[in-house]
């Protein structure tokens, strides 16, 4: 009996949600199964992935086979790289502490790169959010600006229409500021 790992499809339309498991080669993609051991959400960014290393391990040496998909995903959390590193402690070119020690050595690495993918996501997020806030923030300030001015015109308009109804009581008072100094001058210069 051949044995594949692979993805089993659930989940509604359009919001995919796959299950790793592993099946019988003849087994229909949704049906049959022999183990569940992970799931994977492809909806997520970074996509989730939740594997069994150690059952996943278990298959990979007992020879399962998994598809091109599962194997990226696999190498992606370490395991084909255990793997690797199993082998080479069962034909005896390594010992399992430096195994052990590579292992840890490339998980250390592999979570930094992840956690910084997941700030950079973050960080890219809120610098949306506050370009959009500063957008937002001068288009209201626009609005009111140009609120303002209308009023400031409309006020101006009426301003106007009380002069021109009312012209002989302003010209009057302006004609009598004028004529003071004048008058103030005109005394000034023949005592001079």
């Amino acid at each position: 009996m051949s044995v594949k790992i692979r993805l089993a499809r659930r989940g509604r339309k359009k919001q995919a949600i796959y299950d790793v498991v592993v099946a019988d080669v003849r087994a229909p993609r949704d049906g049959r199964f022999i183990e569940k051991i992970g799931t994977y959400n492809p909806n997520t960014n970074p996509a989730s992935i939740n594997i069994n290393n150690e059952r996943a391990l278990t298959w990979l040496l007992n020879g399962a086979q998994p598809t091109d998909t599962v194997k990226a995903m696999l190498s992606y959390r370490g395991i084909m790289l255990k793997k690797h590193l199993q082998i080479g402690v069962l034909k005896g070119a390594i010992t399992q502490e430096q195994a052990d020690a590579k292992f840890s050595a490339w998980l250390g690495e592999k979570n930094s790169k992840i956690a910084d993918k997941s700030d950079k996501l973050a960080s890219a997020k809120a610098d949306a959010r506050a370009k959009a806030l500063a957008a937002e923030t001068a288009k209201n300030q626009a609005r009111i600006d140009a609120k303002q001015a209308k009023e400031d015109e409309q006020k101006a308009l009426l301003a106007a229409a009380e002069a021109a109804n009312n012209p002989a009581p302003v010209a009057a008072a302006e004609g009598t500021e004028e004529a003071a100094p004048e008058a103030s001058a005109e005394g000034e210069a023949p005592q001079a």
